[in-house]
């Protein structure tokens, strides 16, 4: 008993001093900090014009943050910088419609998917080269990707006659082909969507069939299972009730949903 109680009595400093889980640290803070791409049409843009963020996930991280009854702060990311981000807590938690890959499931561990998208590429209308999806991975055509994407991984797989150029910075890929230094730069259906519709010079090459189907989930840092199955519930009653289904709408993403 005296053995117990002296064991109990060394390991309580350390009990006391374990680091809260992260419901906890939310609940504790009322507040919810998101990592977003402030780039993505669809999911979680910010517009340059009014500099206010619109969405699904935007529209999601705002329903995540009523469900938990706290405050939402939303943080900048990247894909590249994605894996950094959550797992030293910059962020709770990152929506902006994260493919799952087996390289960031080494790091992140991610929801159910709710969304979905083959791969698209964007050439530009003056483009000779590329008329159809067979023209891209041919001798001399050269393929953009932004670092860190899935695209970039996908792209260093499939090529086997292009040039891929991956690029590093901010729209580096939309000037590479808006210049013609680069004949297509591969996306997803989202970001599809924003070039086609904001600018006059993209044009889309479809693949003929399925190319590469990636799911999109959210993405939290491992280890924290009261976090996870909390954001679990909150998907699906997002999902059953409608109000997922009512921001895909809204923001022309409907043909992508994953509804269960």
């Amino acid at each position: 008993m005296r053995l117990a109680l002296k064991l109990l009595l060394l390991l309580f400093p350390v009990l006391a001093c374990a680091e809260p889980t992260v419901l906890e640290r939310i609940q504790a803070t009322h507040l919810l900090k998101v990592c977003v791409w402030p780039e993505y049409y669809g999911i979680s843009f910010r517009n340059p014009r009014t500099n206010t963020l619109a969405g699904i996930d935007i529209d999601m991280a705002g329903e995540l943050a009523k469900s938990l009854d706290v405050k939402l702060e939303f943080v900048d990311s990247s894909f590249a910088r994605l894996i950094e981000d959550v797992t030293t807590a910059r962020c709770d938690i990152a929506m902006f419609a994260i493919g799952v890959t087996p390289a960031r499931t080494q790091f992140l561990r991610f929801t159910h998917p709710y969304l979905q998208s083959d791969i698209y590429a964007i050439t530009s209308r003056s483009n000779r080269r590329i008329k159809s999806w067979a023209d891209i991975d041919q001798p001399g055509a050269v393929v953009a990707v932004a670092a860190g994407t899935l695209h970039e991984s996908v792209m260093r797989e499939k090529l086997t006659h292009a040039i891929l150029r991956v690029m590093n910075t901010p729209y580096a890929r939309e000037l590479e082909v808006q210049s013609g230094r680069a004949d297509v730069f591969m996306t997803d259906f989202p970001y599809s969507r924003r070039m086609l519709e904001t600018t006059d010079w993209a044009r889309l090459v479809s693949p003929p069939g399925v190319y590469h189907l990636t799911p999109y989930a959210y993405a939290v840092k491992p280890g924290d299972d009261a976090w996870f199955e909390r954001v679990e519930r909150f998907l699906a009653e997002v999902k059953s009730d409608g109000r997922l289904l009512a921001s895909a709408r809204r923001h022309k993403l409907e043909r992508i949903l994953v509804a269960e």
